[in-house]
């Protein structure tokens, strides 16, 4: 769909010059904001080359004062790949390719209160998620912290990446999907899927860490005090190395579009009693993880 650059540049040296935008960073290597794209109207092969650029570049891209609909909305987010169905839509109902994600002081939870990467549990999980945020907390808080997965395998010891390179794990639905948010399961239960520890991104190339607290069950070939040894040690490194995240602070009216792929997030719920409203499209993957 999109030409894929073959001079990707280094973590520390990413542009933000576009040819149809600019950019301002939230960090050196993850998360950036876009100014001067409406994307209430339909993008021009240009512009959409340059979104696609800037978000293998950054990972993760905010664009503020957007006014949409939700075709505007579903017609971005195609500009990328099909449309996603999430598993836990038939708990839902309404628009199968929306997922409203809606906090309120009676809400037993909130949509992705712990890192996680979107809905592992699939043969081939969504390549990437495009969250529009309409309502924020009265009182403020309700930020959203992402993770570079590129960035947390590379702080790992050379000998702990050549263990991991060879490893498989398990990622199963219904951990979250039944055990912290109680649903029911459909007909023949959630997807259950095995994927690599370590895949390789399939744009850019990079070695991508890719086990999560909110899917990953265990590693296979480990016996149930290892894998959770290890598993346990790779969530430790992850929430509690800020070096790897970027906070993107919500306003009224923000669209957020990650790289599913490379990434991993974390909506803070430090905003009880209030309130927060968004919807969000996924675009189907183009393939399975794989090293």
């Amino acid at each position: 769909m999109f030409n894929t650059r073959s001079d990707r540049l280094p973590a520390d040296n990413l542009p933000t010059a576009y040819r149809t935008f600019e950019v301002s960073s939230l960090t050196p290597h993850i998360g950036a904001e876009v100014r001067g794209l409406d994307l209430a109207q339909p993008l021009s092969n240009e512009q959409a080359q340059d979104v696609n650029d800037a978000w293998l570049d950054w990972k993760v891209l905010v664009f503020r004062d957007q006014r949409l609909n939700r075709d505007q909305h579903k017609a971005f987010g195609r500009r990328f790949g099909s449309l996603h169905t999430h598993p836990m839509q038939h708990t839902y109902g309404g628009d199968p390719e929306i997922l409203t994600v809606k906090t309120t002081a009676d809400s037993p939870y909130t949509s992705g209160d712990g890192w996680h990467t979107d809905v592992t549990c699939d043969e081939v999980p969504p390549l990437g998620s495009m969250l529009y945020v309409t309502e924020t907390p009265a009182s403020g808080g309700g930020d959203t912290l992402f993770a570079d997965m590129y960035l947390a395998y590379e702080l790992l010891s050379e000998p702990m990446r050549q263990f991991l390179d060879g490893l498989t794990a398990v990622h199963d639905g219904a951990i979250p999907y039944i055990g912290s948010y109680k649903s029911t399961p459909p007909e023949g239960g959630y997807p259950r899927n095995e994927h690599p520890v370590v895949v390789r991104h399939p744009d850019t190339d990079r070695k991508v860490l890719y086990v999560n607290r909110g899917f990953t069950s265990h590693v296979v070939g480990l016996n149930r005090a290892e894998s959770t040894a290890l598993l346990n040690m790779l969530y430790r490194h992850i929430d509690s190395t800020p070096r790897l995240w970027c906070r993107v602070q919500w306003e009224p009216n923000t669209l957020t579009f990650w790289d599913n792929r490379c990434t991993q997030h974390h909506a803070v719920w430090d905003y009880y009693p209030h309130s927060r409203y968004g919807e969000r499209v996924s675009m189907v993957g183009d393939v399975r993880p794989s090293r």
